[in-house]
């Protein structure tokens, strides 16, 4: 069952980069907090990519484990996304931290994703996971913005950080994608 769920890669450390395939079940209208002075942007249903990275800091022995069991989280007790339980079993050395928490986090919304995530027509139905010590965001939205049925709902789009990338993007050919991460991602890693 995992081996639908998650596509993994490396094993150095407990940080990493990530891409999230976020399926939204119907078009919204949505402020991504204070993105573009907080003006709605429109999203048409359809398979959504987020790209993402937790390098680690001074709170957290397990800083990829937290940040994707948080993004499977929801706020104000809603529901959290169906990958969430098999998320946690991926994990297995911060499993017992999400126990000891109830395995409910009340998350404030914080960064950009957070707002699209707390939705209950987005659902995570997919993560690619690269434990990695190197910070690849530039390259994973280098290797998939130009794709073939990828397109950009709007530039820097949570990635304020930097000025040519954007963090979210549309896709109408998942399987590509997903192709063109398990050929390429490997070589990012070694390299």
């Amino acid at each position: 069952m995992h081996s639908r769920l998650f596509t993994r890669f490396g094993n150095q450390g407990p940080g990493g980069s990530y891409i999230l395939v976020i399926t939204l079940s119907s078009p919204v209208s949505l402020a991504f907090g204070r993105f573009r002075n907080g003006a709605p942007l429109f999203l048409d249903r359809g398979e959504y990519l987020y790209i993402g990275s937790a390098l680690g800091g001074t709170r957290s022995h397990s800083p990829l484990a937290a940040r994707l069991i948080r993004h499977a989280s929801r706020s104000r007790g809603q529901k959290p996304h169906l990958i969430r339980e098999a998320l946690i079993d991926l994990f297995p050395d911060y499993e017992d931290k999400v126990k000891k928490s109830q395995g409910i986090v009340q998350k404030k919304l914080r960064w950009h994703i957070d707002y699209l995530l707390d939705l209950p027509e987005a659902e995570i139905r997919h993560m690619v996971i690269i434990n990695s010590p190197k910070r690849l965001e530039r390259e994973l939205w280098k290797l998939l913005g130009p794709l073939e049925g990828i397109s950009v709902p709007a530039r820097r789009l949570g990635a304020q950080d930097t000025r040519e990338c954007t963090h979210l993007l549309m896709t109408e050919n998942l399987e590509q994608v997903l192709g063109t991460i398990r050929k390429s991602v490997p070589a990012m890693i070694s390299s």
